[in-house]
């Protein structure tokens, strides 16, 4: 991290105000695998906190937690906890997939970051701001920004200024090859600024 702090400190001016206002962040990890990537579906579009609860119910609900308890798991039993029909269905594709063995979770850490996204992006329900956090907190992938992250772009704006899209996304490049690190210090800027936690 400290390497990357040093390199991005000298790219832009921004990150040593975060810094020297908040500190540094803790990065976070999560396992690879299935249960990972189902806490992500559910907190897709949501504020963080609001899905650790339902995942939680789930696990509990369903202590076998593998990819054949959840696509057998009837979806009223979702509702009841607290899953929409719609993430639901995301869960079962997920399950589906692993299942019919159109995807290895266990091979992604093999994998380059651009691998790993080609065969996530084809299950249903899984886009790529989850394969993002995915790769950040799961394969520890260093060079990672996710443009369709409210707290990041809403901070890209605030701190430089910058609205539009497209100029969004070549002027990050010059964050390359440490995304990850500006998007965790993003993510912290955000989250303290407005006296907010997060369990990740």
């Amino acid at each position: 991290m400290q390497q990357a702090i040093e390199y991005l400190s000298k790219k832009d001016p921004i990150f040593k105000l975060i810094i020297d206002k908040y500190g540094l962040p803790i990065i976070p990890k999560r396992p690879q695998g299935f249960e990972t990537l189902v806490l992500l579906i559910l907190k897709q579009q949501v504020f963080i906190n609001s899905a650790k609860p339902t995942f939680l119910k789930l696990k509990a609900q369903q202590l076998n937690f593998t990819p054949e308890a959840l696509i057998s798991l009837a979806d009223e039993r979702y509702r009841n906890l607290g899953v929409s029909r719609q993430k639901t269905s995301y869960i079962k594709a997920l399950s589906l997939s692993i299942i019919n063995n159109q995807i290895n979770l266990e091979s992604l850490g093999k994998k380059a970051s651009q691998q790993v996204r080609e065969e996530l992006i084809k299950i249903k329900g899984i886009g790529n701001w989850t394969i993002d956090v995915y790769l950040m907190f799961s394969l520890q992938a260093p060079d990672i920004i996710p443009l369709g992250d409210i707290a990041v772009v809403n901070t890209i704006k605030e701190l430089l200024k910058i609205y539009d899209k497209k100029v969004t996304e070549v002027y990050v490049l010059k964050w390359s090859p440490y995304r990850s690190a500006t998007t965790f210090l993003f993510w912290y800027y955000y989250l303290q600024k407005r006296n907010r936690k997060v369990e990740y």
